[in-house]
């Protein structure tokens, strides 16, 4: 590839998203992102050329598209709110995938979820899989990544999970906890990316890291690392769902969904594929065990503020 060939990130302001769009920047390329977050302050200083995620302006977005050879798509939805819903981000990514076909765009990077299936009761998988079946329809040459979860700066679910070690007398998991996560270190996951978006043969890639923890396990590793003990207990679903609810409710935020415990309790966030990533969690926790989880991490808050970066929120 050419370095100054144009690659077109969404959301370069955001989480992965920025993580990818540095890495093209460091190989010289043209970057362009498209967001709902021109104004949020970043650390690129004007490299990045910002054009808005217009998907009720098709035509603009397809200008926007046009001359790009690669399109990273990080965009997506976490939970239903009033504000945003599973529904619109699929309909949102169907009008953005069109763009790109009819922009000519050269490949599309595109973020899934592992497990994915128009047949799941839970909306964010069935969402996903419904997406996954556009792009490979469009023709377009594309690169599907499956991440499990990702950590690292920003994430919000390891952190938060440390955050509520630190802060909370006690830890509840749903159930057994049991079933298994397959954590991918966002800055493997940005270089996984960026290497799909070479030129080859359109694949799907379960994107997860080397370690496998049950969720037991992960909320035990964390809490040794940061030193910070805490009893670990069994609760019914319903009422760590309730928990989760009212602290939600402090902190002005969806801590999490009746949707996400049904997703980790059905054991959707591990594959039996081998992993992409190379950077343990429990190596990156360890290097940054002083750190995690002292401040909590807003989903809400990132969306409500669209100046601030999200290592200040």
């Amino acid at each position: 590839m050419s370095p100054q060939e144009l690659h077109v990130v969404t959301g370069a302001f955001g989480y992965s998203g920025k993580y990818i769009a540095a890495r093209l920047l460091a190989r010289g390329h043209r970057v362009r992102t498209l967001t709902n977050s021109g104004t949020r302050g970043n650390s690129f200083g004007g490299k990045v050329e910002v054009h808005p995620l217009a998907f009720d302006r098709p035509q603009a977005l397809t200008d926007s598209l046009r001359g790009a050879s690669v399109l990273y798509n990080t965009y997506w939805v976490r939970f239903n709110h009033k504000a945003f819903s599973h529904a619109q981000a699929v309909a949102n990514t169907l009008v953005l995938l069109e763009a790109a076909k009819r922009a000519g765009v050269g490949r599309v990077v595109h973020v899934s979820i592992t497990k994915p299936s128009e047949a799941s009761p839970l909306e964010y998988f069935r969402g996903k899989a419904r997406l996954e079946c556009a792009l490979v329809e469009s023709g377009l040459p594309h690169a599907i990544l499956r991440p499990a979860v990702l950590f690292g700066g920003e994430d919000i679910l390891v952190n938060n999970i440390a955050w509520a070690l630190r802060h909370l007398p006690v830890f509840g998991v749903f159930g057994s906890g049991s079933y298994r996560l397959q954590p991918i270190y966002v800055e493997d996951f940005a270089d996984l990316a960026v290497q799909h978006g070479h030129t080859g043969p359109s694949t799907i890639v379960d994107a997860t890291g080397p370690e496998t923890f049950t969720y037991r396990e992960l909320v035990e590793r964390l809490s040794a690392i940061i030193g910070v003990r805490r009893p670990i207990i069994s609760v019914p679903p319903a009422l760590g769902y309730l928990a989760a609810a009212v602290l939600g409710v402090l902190m002005r935020d969806v801590v999490l969904t009746r949707s996400e415990i049904e997703g980790l309790m059905a054991d959707l966030l591990a594959t039996d594929s081998p992993p992409a990533g190379t950077t343990r969690l429990t190596d990156w926790a360890r290097a940054n065990a002083g750190a995690l989880g002292r401040r909590y991490a807003s989903e809400l808050a990132r969306r409500r503020s669209r100046d601030a970066r999200y290592d200040q929120l």
